[in-house]
């Protein structure tokens, strides 16, 4: 697939991005500067100066308070480590390279800041981007960039310019994988479609995972949810796995710059050869796997003890992901995994009497039929699956969940969304919350209120409607049409209307082209018999 070199339409208008004025036109200014530099190069050399920036600035807050507090503390490591912060030194501070962004040296210097910042910080070892000093790369551009970024102050609050740089990366990283296309979707999952996996999931507490992270979407908002529903950050622990070092390394700075502490491995051989956290049984995990990829290695692991449900096909690693991903579910864990739509009905090599499997082993909570469109990489439809262990009560909040064992509720949203630009679409925010208090309302959570079958939207089906269905789970199948809204006109008297209205409009048709005939003629055309 060709690049696009084209910057991306602006999406400050997209109906759930709110107050994003701010980070539309930081973009737009900072592509105007890309000149013909391909996204995928350009998007190390701007994230890794946010970077710089977030780090800089929040080293900055605490030194300052520390310096009234205590100036000899202020020298204390320790002091930095204890609030979460990154030790910065000299050399490596916003402070020095904005004073020296105009030197022709600019791209020396930055990656010196960076060297610098690794060797004091041991979890940032290998992680920065270091070839600012590359010929290639326009000195004057960087300068610009540094101008440019400067312009994120601090303000009063540092958490607040914590979340302003923060919200910067995100927007940033969405940006440059629209620009991407294809290689963009390796590392960014659109931000409402990971909403909706954190809203129905709701990780509030406990272990959250995710084994094909990409650039970590999945804990950015999992750690937003908690934030806005009044949990504690802390009350959640973070695991990843990614076997793209270039997307790990974007994974660990868009975590640092949410101050948030996370294990991310990383290993070239990726979650199935080489499980870097193959104790972890996690209470959530939240992936979007790469749909349909057939060279995963399927041949060398057909004996593995993950596959509970049967061997997945060696041409295709959905049902791999499925597994991997149950294998690592604690005793009342709950999953939620993007998927290609050709999941839920396939019959290849097997698939289907894996899914009949996992179906009569009742380990399916849920399936949600996604629109088209919502994905930088594909065009392909794509689904949700809701896995769950543990479904004869399980816990939310201290609360109880109902039995849920011998039904799995599907979820028809395949005609929701808004375009935002000419290739894309998003789900709103109270489409989101539609889908999310749907789910929570079929598994009995307190104060989602009674759940209903809506023809068209969802439906609870039992384990003897799926068997009739032969175990294909695409919600079409089980929601039905939705219900024509009755207009009290009896069908006999609608029907006798809609006839003679039909005859009228043929009537007039005919009268039309008579006078149309007619009118040829008299200017000497005659039409063929």
């Amino acid at each position: 697939m060709a690049r696009n070199n084209t910057a991306p339409k602006d999406h400050a208008a997209a109906p759930n991005q709110k107050q994003l004025g701010f980070e539309a036109e930081l973009f737009k200014a900072a592509d105007k500067l890309r000149g013909n530099m391909e996204p995928s190069d350009y998007k190390h050399v701007v994230l890794g100066l946010i970077f710089l920036k977030y780090i800089s600035d929040a080293f900055e807050a605490r030194h300052q308070a520390l310096l009234a507090e205590d100036p000899q503390a202020a020298e204390d490591r320790d002091e930095y480590l204890a609030d979460n912060v990154f030790w910065v030194p000299k050399e490596a501070r916003w402070s020095h390279l904005r004073a020296n962004a105009k030197r022709p040296e600019i791209g020396l210097l930055i990656d010196e800041a960076m060297r610098a910042i690794e060797k004091e910080n041991e979890s940032l070892k290998g992680v920065l981007p270091k070839d600012y000093a590359r010929p290639a790369l326009n000195k004057v551009m960087l300068g610009e960039l540094i101008d440019l970024f400067s312009r994120i102050g601090l303000g009063d609050e540092a958490h607040r310019a914590k979340d302003v740089l923060g919200r910067v990366y995100e927007y940033f990283l969405g940006q440059f994988a629209g620009a991407e296309g294809k290689r963009g979707g390796e590392f960014y999952t659109p931000r409402s479609v990971v909403r909706v996996l954190v809203e129905m999931l709701e990780p509030y507490s406990g272990r959250v995972y995710d084994p094909c992270c990409g650039s970590g979407g999945m804990f950015v908002q999992s750690e937003k949810f908690v934030e806005e529903h009044g949990g504690r950050i802390g009350d959640i622990a973070i695991y990843g796995q990614e076997s793209n070092y270039t997307t790990w390394r974007l994974a660990k700075m868009n975590l640092a710059v949410r101050g948030i502490d996370a294990d991310i491995r990383w290993n070239n051989e990726g979650s199935f050869h080489k499980d870097e956290l193959r104790d972890l049984k996690a209470d959530y995990i939240l992936a979007n796997p790469p749909f349909n990829i057939s060279d995963w290695g399927g041949d060398r692991l057909r004996e593995d003890a993950r596959w509970k449900f049967g061997v997945p096909p060696v041409g295709n690693a959905n049902f791999a992901w499925l597994q991997h991903i149950h294998h690592h579910l604690a005793p009342n864990g709950t999953a939620g995994v993007v998927l290609a739509n050709g999941s839920m009905s396939s019959q290849q090599s097997g698939e289907g009497e894996i899914r009949r499997a996992m179906v009569e082993a009742d380990v399916v909570d849920c399936m949600v039929a996604l629109p088209g469109q919502l994905f930088y990489s594909t065009q392909i439809p794509a689904c949700l699956w809701i896995l769950a262990k543990g479904r004869s009560n399980g816990l939310v909040r201290k609360t109880r969940l109902r039995d849920r064992r011998g039904q799995v509720l599907f979820i028809d949203a395949r005609n929701m969304g808004v375009m935002v630009d000419r290739t894309r679409r998003e789900l709103t925010d109270a489409e989101i919350q539609k889908i999310a208090d749907t789910y929570h309302a079929w598994r009995g959570e307190e104060g989602a209120g009674e759940y209903a079958d809506v023809p068209g939207f969802c439906k609870s089906a039992t384990l003897e409607e799926i068997r009739k269905h032969g175990f294909v789970l695409t919600p079409g199948r089980y929601v039905g049409a939705a219900q024509q809204e009755d207009d009290g006109e009896p069908f006999e008297e609608k029907m006798a209307r809609l006839a003679a209205q039909w005859r009228e409009q043929r009537a007039e048709a005919a009268r039309l082209d008579a006078a149309i005939e007619a009118n040829l003629e008299a200017l000497g055309f005659s039409t063929p018999r």
